[in-house]
C-alpha cells in the first residue's frame, strides 16, 4: 500500500504542530546558557521523554529491526542481564550525579577542569571527530527508509530532466532537523522532542497492538518455531550458531553502559547539563529505563510479524511483493535495513501508515535535532572556544554556534553520499563510537571517582582506546578482497591475516570491549606508576565550602545514614522514593527471573513450546505496562514543561555561563 492523502495530512499535522511549538521556544533562548543547557530549567520526565526520543532515531529503528529480526525474543532475556548494572548506576546516580554537580555544559568542558586545557581540546576533537563518522551514516539511513516506507521513486522527472530523489530528500530532512535546532537550541530540541516523544509512544503502542491482532500468536508461534535449530527465535539458551547478536554481544553492552555512562555525546550533550538540580538529574536516570522498553516494544515485535508474514501462508500474497522488493536492491546491507519499512507500507493499512510514517518522521527529527545540537556545539565549545584569548559576545557566540551546526549538516550530508557501510548498524555505531568512548569512560570516571587519576594517564588513555578503535574500524571497512591481495606479499602477509581474523571471527562489539580493557589499564597504571598526584574532588564536584546555592537541596549538612548511602539519598521525598522503589523493583524481579531460569535452563532441557507460552504472556504484559507507563510520564512530562516555561521567564541571563574555564 501507498501513502494515501489522509496518511500524509496527519505526516503535516505533526510537523505543524511541532513547528508551531518551536517557535514558541524562540524567545527563551537569550544566552549561550539557554541554548546550550535550556538554563538548566529541566524537569526529570521531560528529560526522559525527550532524551528517549533523542536516542530513537531513524538509525536506531533499523538498528533493532535488523537484529531483532536475527534473533527475536533472545534479543529480550540477554539485556536482562543489565539489571543489577541498571540497579546500581540508577540508585548511585552514576556519574550522572557527579557531572550535573560540575556545572559543566560539555563532557570536555569538565575535562578541563580536572586535568587540562590541552586534554580537553584533543578530546573534544576526538569525539567531534568519531561523532561525525557515526552521525554520518544517519541521514542516508533515514531516506533509504522513507523511501521504502512511502513508495518514493529513485528518480522524478522535472521538465524533461531526471533528478534522483535520495539526495533532495536527505537534504529535505536534514533542513527539517536544522529549523528545529536553530530556532531556540536546546531549549526548542527538549520541547519538541518531548512532544515527539508523547506523540509516538501511543502510536508504538497502537501499532502493536493492531499487529498482534492482525498476525495472531497462532500464526505468529510457527514462524518462531521455522528457525534453524541453533539460530532459535524463542530459545535464548539456543544461540549457537549466531555469530553476531549472541549471549556475548549482550554481555559485552552491560560493561559498556556501565563504563560508557554519559561517555557518547552525540545527542547527549544538551541533555546532561540541563537539569535544574543533580538530584533531578539522577532522578531521570532513574526514569530514563522505563521510557526505553516502551519506544522498543515496537522493534521487537514489528521484525517478528514481518518473519510471519514471509513465513505463513495466509500472507504468502504479501510475502511476494516484499520478495520482489527486496530481491530488487543489489545490496544485502541496504536489503537488511529495507526489510521493514517495505513490510510497513504492506502491512498497515490507510490512516495507521500516516500515523507510522509520523511516529518515523518525530524519530528522525527527535534524534537528528540533538545529534546536530550536540557535535555543533562541541565542535564550539571545545575546540574554538579554547583557543580564544578574548570571550565571544553572546550574539558572537550564538552566531559561532549555529555556523557550526550548519557545518555538521553539511558534512553529515556529503559523508552519507559517499560513504558505504558494510556491518549492521549496530556493530558500524558501536565501532564508531568507541573510538572515543573506548578510552573517555576511563578518564571520566577516574576524574570523578579518583583522586589519583592524573592528566598523564587521561592522555594515555584517550590514545590507546582511540587507535585501537580506529584499527578495527579500518579492519573492518577494508574490503575482503583487498586483504587476500595483501596477503600474497611477502612482507604484509603477517597483518593481512590478522586483518582476515578479525573481519571474519570478531564483531565490532568485539573490538570496542578489547578498546575499553586498554583503555582502562593505561588509566590506572599510568596514574599508580607515574607521578603521585591528589585532586580536590569537592572543589571540582562544587560541593561542601564550594556548592552553589541553587544546587544545594535540603539537609545536606547532617551525615548520610546507612540507608541514604545505598542511593535514598537526602534529596528524595516520599514521591521520590516510591518512583525508585518501583523502578528498582522492575528490573530486582527480572534479575531474579534470570538468573532462576538460567539455571533451570543449564540442568534442564526445556522445550521451544515452553518459551512460546512465556513470550505470548510477557508480550501483552508488556503492552499493558505500554499503555500506563506512556499516560504516566506524559502528564509528569506536561507538568515539568509548564514548569520549564515558568523558569525560564524567571531567568536572568548571565553572559559569563558561556562554558569557559577559569574566566573572572
Amino acid at each position: 500500500m501507498s501513502m494515501h492523502g489522509v496518511d500524509w495530512a496527519i505526516v503535516a499535522a505533526l510537523a505543524a504542530g511541532l513547528v508551531w511549538a518551536a517557535l514558541r521556544t524562540r524567545q527563551y533562548s537569550r544566552s549561550v546558557a539557554a541554548f546550550l543547557a535550556a538554563d538548566r530549567c529541566d524537569g526529570r520526565y521531560l528529560i526522559s521523554v525527550a532524551f528517549g526520543m533523542s536516542q530513537l532515531g531513524v538509525i536506531t529503528l533499523v538498528w533493532f529491526f535488523e537484529s531483532n529480526y536475527e534473533v527475536g525474543y533472545a534479543s529480550v532475556w540477554w539485556p536482562l542481564m543489565e539489571g543489577p548494572a541498571w540497579i546500581i548506576m540508577a540508585l548511585s546516580g552514576w556519574v550522572v550525579y557527579r557531572y550535573r554537580q560540575t556545572r559543566a555544559m560539555t563532557l570536555a568542558q569538565f575535562f578541563e577542569m580536572r586535568y587540562s586545557r590541552n586534554f580537553r581540546v584533543f578530546a573534544g576533537l576526538v569525539g567531534w571527530l568519531s561523532g561525525i563518522i557515526n552521525f554520518g551514516i544517519f541521514p542516508s539511513v533515514s531516506a533509504r527508509f522513507f523511501m521504502a516506507l512511502c513508495g518514493l521513486p529513485e528518480d522524478v522527472a522535472i521538465g524533461g530532466v531526471s533528478i534522483a530523489v535520495f539526495p533532495g530528500l536527505m537534504l529535505l530532512l536534514i533542513g527539517i532537523a536544522l529549523f528545529f535546532t536553530f530556532v531556540g537550541g536546546q531549549i526548542s530540541v527538549m520541547v519538541t522532542d518531548f512532544l515527539q516523544g508523547a506523540f509516538t509512544s501511543v502510536v508504538f503502542v497502537v501499532l502493536t497492538v493492531f499487529l498482534l491482532g492482525t498476525f495472531q500468536w497462532e500464526r505468529i508461534a510457527p514462524a518462531l518455531l521455522a528457525a534453524p535449530p541453533e539460530k532459535s527465535l524463542v530459545h535464548p539458551f539456543h544461540l549457537g550458531q549466531e555469530g553476531s547478536f549472541n549471549p556475548g554481544y549482550y554481555l559485552i553492552g552491560v560493561v559498556i553502559m556501565f563504563y560508557g555512562a554519559m561517555a557518547w555525546q552525540g545527542g547527549t550533550s544538551g541533555y546532561n547539563c540541563a537539569a535544574r538540580t543533580a538530584h533531578e538529574a539522577k532522578m531521570a536516570g532513574i526514569l530514563n529505563n522505563w521510557r526505553f522498553r516502551v519506544l522498543m516494544l515496537i522493534v521487537l515485535v514489528l521484525p517478528i510479524c514481518v518473519r510471519t508474514l514471509e513465513y505463513h501462508p495466509d500472507f504468502a500474497g504479501q510475502a511476494a511483493v516484499l520478495r520482489d522488493k527486496l530481491e530488487a536492491v543489489d545490496s544485502p546491507t541496504l536489503q537488511n535495513q529495507l526489510r521493514a519499512p517495505f513490510a510497513m507500507a504492506l502491512i498497515f493499512p490507510r490512516g495507521l501508515l500516516g500515523l507510522a510514517c509520523a511516529a518515523v518522521l518525530a524519530a528522525h527529527i527527535g534524534t537528528h535535532t540533538a545529534y546536530l545540537h550536540s557535535w555543533g556545539t562541541i565542535l564550539v565549545q571545545d575546540v574554538i572556544l579554547p583557543f580564544r584569548r578574548r570571550p565571544f559576545t553572546p550574539a558572537q557566540h550564538l552566531r559561532w554556534l549555529k555556523a557550526s551546526i550548519c557545518a555538521v549538516a553539511a558534512l553529515i550530508f556529503v559523508f552519507s553520499l559517499i560513504f558505504q557501510h558494510t556491518q549492521y548498524i549496530a556493530m558500524f555505531c558501536a565501532l564508531t563510537a568507541s573510538v572515543f568512548v573506548g578510552g573517555a569512560g576511563a578518564v571520566i570516571i577516574g576524574g570523578l571517582y579518583w583522586k589519583r587519576g592524573t592528566t598523564l594517564a587521561a592522555w594515555a588513555a584517550m590514545l590507546t582506546g582511540t587507535t585501537a578503535s580506529l584499527v578495527g574500524l579500518g579492519v573492518k571497512q577494508v574490503a575482503p578482497a583487498t586483504l587476500e591481495s595483501l596477503g600474497s606479499h611477502r612482507f604484509m602477509s603477517g597483518i593481512a591475516s590478522v586483518g582476515i581474523y578479525l573481519q571474519a571471527q570478531v564483531t565490532g562489539q568485539e573490538i570496542s570491549f578489547f578498546s575499553i580493557a586498554l583503555a582502562i589499564t593505561a588509566y590506572v597504571s599510568v596514574s599508580l606508576l607515574g607521578p603521585h598526584a591528589s585532586h580536590d574532588l569537592d572543589r571540582l564536584l562544587q560541593r561542601g565550602a564550594y556548592a552553589v546555592s541553587s544546587d544545594v537541596t535540603r539537609g545536606e549538612a547532617r551525615p548520610p545514614t546507612w540507608w541514604e548511602k545505598l542511593g535514598f539519598s537526602r534529596e528524595f521525598t516520599g514521591s521520590d522514593r516510591l518512583i525508585t522503589y518501583i523502578s528498582v523493583g522492575w528490573p530486582l524481579f527480572w534479575t531474579a527471573v534470570f538468573i532462576a531460569v538460567t539455571i533451570y535452563n543449564l540442568t534442564v532441557q526445556v522445550p521451544d513450546s515452553s518459551w512460546l507460552r512465556f513470550w505470548h504472556g510477557w508480550t501483552w504484559f508488556i503492552v499493558g505496562c505500554a499503555v500506563l507507563v506512556t499516560a504516566w510520564f506524559t502528564i509528569g512530562g506536561f507538568r515539568d514543561l509548564r514548569d520549564l516555561f515558568r523558569l525560564l521567564r524567571a531567568r536572568r541571563a548571565d553572559a559569563t555561563d558561556d562554558g569557559r574555564v577559569g574566566h573572572d
